[in-house]
């Protein structure tokens, strides 16, 4: 199976004034790409309901740690990976599982934990290589800065 590509955009919410972190998979932020699985499979609501983590309303910790699913802060075995679109992430986010190997990062068993009815298996999984995924988080973590994140 092929490898897709990521990398986190890094940008102002200027309704807040502060900065949210996207991924990007293949060029595509990951708000998009949930956007159209959820109205695409009649889920309500759905559209414009996911944001970007804000690193400044919420310490995620070492972004390593986090992107490779070891920094859960209580939130079970799953990682958010997006947040609600008023930029709370414990609000309605978008959780994931994680798994690094040697070769790979897999996103997949991706769930809305507030709606626990919702059938994802349909969205992923994504697997990204493993030096590309961790050079991505490596600049994410380099524009972030130790003191925000």
């Amino acid at each position: 199976m092929t490898n897709q590509e990521i990398h986190f955009d890094y940008r102002s919410r200027s309704d807040y004034g502060v900065h949210e972190v996207i991924p990007c998979i293949d060029g595509i932020p990951l708000t998009d790409l949930i956007d159209r699985f959820e109205t695409a499979a009649r889920m309500d609501p759905a559209g414009d309901a996911y944001g970007g983590l804000i690193p400044e309303f919420y310490r995620f910790g070492p972004l390593e740690e986090h992107f490779h699913g070891r920094s859960t802060g209580g939130t079970g075995p799953k990682t958010p990976l997006l947040g609600c679109e008023c930029g709370e992430w414990g609000c309605w986010p978008l959780m994931v599982g994680i798994t690094v190997t040697d070769e790979q990062v897999v996103w997949d068993s991706f769930e809305q934990p507030y709606r626990k009815a919702r059938d994802y298996s349909g969205f992923g999984p994504f697997r990204f290589d493993r030096r590309q995924y961790d050079d991505a988080v490596r600049v994410l973590s380099g524009t972030i800065g130790p003191d925000e994140a």
